[in-house]
């Protein structure tokens, strides 16, 4: 069986973002994914601990959203596509 290859392509303006120094992952509100897969996530990728998962959980439930990772866009990307792959809604700022 064939691999399938999935192409990414980057707008000018995402390619010019990625040359700023720090970058957030942000973790959106969504009707789809339960408090228990959110905190699951932030404890297995993120490394965070239970109670501060949940307290990420209830900050997206209540605000809509938060940023759960800082750093160079390289690191806050790969944890973006990881969290989209656990079907998270997230974005880098």
């Amino acid at each position: 069986m064939p691999t399938e290859i999935q192409e990414e392509t980057l707008t000018l303006e995402e390619i010019l973002a990625g040359l700023k120094e720090m970058h957030r992952l942000i973790l959106w509100n969504d009707d789809h994914n339960t408090f228990d897969h959110v905190i699951f996530c932030m404890m297995k990728y993120l490394d965070y601990s239970e109670a501060q998962a949940e307290k990420i959980a209830w900050k997206v439930h209540n605000e809509g959203k938060c940023a759960v990772l800082e750093g160079s866009f390289t690191e806050v990307e790969v944890y973006r596509k990881i969290l989209q792959q656990e079907g998270l809604t997230v974005s880098v700022e």
